[in-house]
């Protein structure tokens, strides 16, 4: 089981989220739930690939935090 942070941004009319951990893996969708799905499958989609390439899957290193300012 692997646990990647993903971002997701709202855009001008849709929304797009990517993985510091999974450069280039990237996904689009007109809502929230779809994006989230969207990557969800670019994530196993590019994780199928490297193992075909007999690449390593890299560890999980990112994390995210809130800073509040008052």
């Amino acid at each position: 089981m692997y646990r990647f942070l993903v971002v997701i941004e709202k855009a001008n009319g849709n929304y797009s989220t990517y993985s510091p951990d999974l450069p280039g893996c990237v996904a689009t969708g007109e809502t929230r739930e779809e994006v989230e799905q969207s990557m969800y499958e670019a994530i196993e989609m590019h994780m199928q690939g490297l193992i075909e390439d007999h690449l390593p899957i890299p560890k999980p290193h990112a994390t995210a935090e809130y800073v509040v300012i008052k």
